[in-house]
Order: structure tokens, then C-alpha cells, then sequence
């Protein structure tokens, strides 16, 4: 985890001292309910803030705190109770999606604790494949389906993994490699009626009419993504020509959603490889034959997987980056 994303509340002087150790080597903010902290509140706010809790104290205390909060193993952040001895570091929440495990494990190799894991997958030595979509940096928009694929590894039965990126190394244990459309899991942009892990491969290509508010554009997407069965969790970042720079619907179009949009002139789109619709009408207003099929493309460095999709004043389209995946990453 980067530096910041993890909040340490400690209850003595000597579970401060070592919140302050692990904060020096994994990084982190330190407080202490010695100092006035309320616990309640720094839970709601470390919660809502960051992505990991580490409570160095009771675990019962941890469990409590956090309990009325807890949504979704998709969205909750971390939680984990260390021992003010250093003895046991333990995940009580988001073990895999939310990292506890690893943060755990983390811990452990810095104050010499016992991780205590106690996912079913890691204490039998399980292909977990939630912590590997994590490890790879991939979303899972269906989480409840994470548990029918654990349970039949945990069964000793085989599952299948279909890909639209090539990942590196052997599968794991229990796992195989298929192009069957009836997959276990599937690895790819689109939405599918099995566990889908949603990697951040695309570049969505935009165009649109000066003015073009935020809500036209999210509607369009929206529109897009029904139609095609696109993730938007593996949308990547958005691209577009230069003359767009300054409009303020599409810049909140693309910060709300967490993408970073970057811009291009008319020569650099025009040098984009591929095959592009073609509008002498976008030529003679931008000076180039497409914007955003080419605007995906030449930010994406691979090849369009939807094309122009025309309507209310905007084109989008989606190009897929060229991304590897690797089965020997199971721990971020």
C-alpha cells in the first residue's frame, strides 16, 4: 500500500511505540486514544478515508468498532488487529480484495509477529483468486461470486479461466486455461454470466460538441456500456484531441470516474495505426478524419475494440492496451 493509505489507532504508550514502527516502514498515520481520540470517530473517518485500519490492541476492540460499518468485502477497506506485544498480526477484514492478508504478512516481517490468516484458501494453500485479482490490479465488479469458484478449488475441483490477455507463467493448482464460453472465470472487458476480473485494459476515445455537459456524456457511456456489455471498471484512462482541452463537462466526465484524460493534436492523432471511420465533416472542424476512435488508439497502443458509437454529440470508442498478466504474482 502507498504511504498514507494505512490508519494505525493505538490504546497505550506501548502500542503507540509500535504503531510508529510499523508506520516507519510501511507507511501510514499514527493516533492514540490517549491523546483524546474518540474511537468511534476515527473509526468513521479512517474508514471512509483510508485503505487500511490497523488497531494495535484487542481484536474484540477492532470488531466492535467497525462492525455497523461493514458493507462489502468489494469496498470495505482493510482492518486488522495487532497485539501492543507484537505477537500476532490478524486480518479481520477485506483479506484479500482489501489486502489485510498481505498487510498481515507485511507486519509480521517487520516486528516479527505471527500472521494469523485464516482465510479458507490461504490456510490450505489454495489458489485464492480474488487476492490474485488484486495482485494483478484487476476490479471484480460481481464479488458474490467469488465464493463459488473458492468453494469448488476448495473441493479439489478444476476451474477454468478464460483470458483476453495473455498471462505469463503456469496456472496454479486446480486451475486451467480455457476458451470455452462456459468459463468459470473470465478475464476480459465485458461483462459475463460467471466470475468476471475486470484489469484496467482499455482507453475510451471521446469526441464531442463544445458545451457537451457531464450528463450527456455519462449517459452516452452508459448507453455504450449496454450496448456492448463494456466494464467501466476496465476503462483506464480517456483520451482526446487537443481542441477539447478547457471543456469543463468533459473534464468532470472523466474526474468523476477516476480516469486520467489526455490530449493529442490533429498531426498526432492523424498518425495513430489502424483501421478509422472516416467524417470529411470532423476533418474540416478538427483537421483530422476521427477523433476518437484514434484517440484510443494512439493512447492505448493496441487495437480498437469498439468503434465509433455515435450519439447526442458525442462519439466514444474503446481500444484495448497492450497489458500482460502473470500467475506467479499472488501477493501485491
Amino acid at each position: 500500500m502507498r504511504d498514507g493509505d494505512i490508519a494505525y489507532l493505538a490504546f497505550t504508550e506501548r502500542g503507540r511505540a509500535l504503531a510508529r514502527t510499523l508506520s516507519g516502514a510501511l507507511g501510514g498515520e499514527v493516533s492514540c486514544t490517549r491523546d483524546g481520540v474518540s474511537l468511534r470517530e476515527w473509526t468513521a473517518e479512517a474508514f471512509a478515508a483510508r485503505r487500511a485500519l490497523v488497531y494495535v490492541g484487542a481484536a474484540g476492540i477492532a470488531v466492535r468498532a467497525v462492525a455497523p460499518l461493514l458493507v462489502s468485502k468489494a469496498s470495505d477497506p482493510a482492518v486488522l488487529a495487532v497485539d501492543e506485544c507484537a505477537r500476532f498480526a490478524v486480518p479481520l477484514a477485506s483479506g484479500h480484495l482489501g489486502g489485510a492478508n498481505e498487510l498481515a504478512r507485511q507486519i509480521a516481517r517487520v516486528c516479527g509477529a505471527t500472521a494469523v490468516v485464516t482465510t479458507a484458501t490461504d490456510a490450505r494453500g489454495v489458489f485464492a483468486v480474488d487476492e490474485w485479482a488484486r495482485a494483478q490490479g484487476m476490479a471484480i465488479p460481481d464479488a458474490a461470486r467469488i465464493r463459488y469458484v473458492s468453494a469448488r478449488l476448495l473441493a479439489g475441483e478444476t476451474v477454468t479461466v478464460r483470458s483476453a490477455l495473455p498471462i505469463d507463467g503456469a496456472p496454479p493448482d486446480g486451475v486451467t486455461l480455457t476458451e470455452s464460453d462456459d468459463a468459470d472465470v473470465w478475464v476480459d472487458w465485458r461483462a459475463h454470466d460467471a466470475l468476471t476480473l475486470a484489469p484496467g485494459m482499455l482507453v475510451l476515445g471521446v469526441g464531442c460538441k463544445r458545451g457537451t455537459a457531464r450528463e450527456t456524456l455519462e449517459r452516452r457511456f452508459a448507453a455504450l456500456c449496454a450496448e456492448t456489455g463494456a466494464l467501466p471498471e476496465t476503462i483506464h484512462a480517456a483520451a482526446t484531441i487537443d481542441r477539447k482541452r478547457g471543456e469543463a463537462g468533459l473534464s468532470a466526465f472523466c474526474a468523476a470516474h477516476g480516469w486520467a484524460l489526455s490530449y493529442d493534436t490533429a498531426n498526432a492523432l492523424a498518425s495513430a495505426e489502424g483501421d478509422f471511420s472516416a467524417s470529411a465533416f470532423v476533418a474540416q472542424t478538427t483537421g483530422v478524419d476521427n477523433v476518437c476512435e484514434r484517440a484510443a488508439a494512439l493512447r492505448a497502443g493496441g487495437e480498437l475494440v469498439v468503434r465509433k458509437y455515435a450519439g447526442e454529440g458525442v462519439t466514444l470508442a474503446l481500444a484495448k492496451r497492450r497489458l500482460r498478466l502473470d500467475w506467479r504474482q499472488s501477493h501485491g
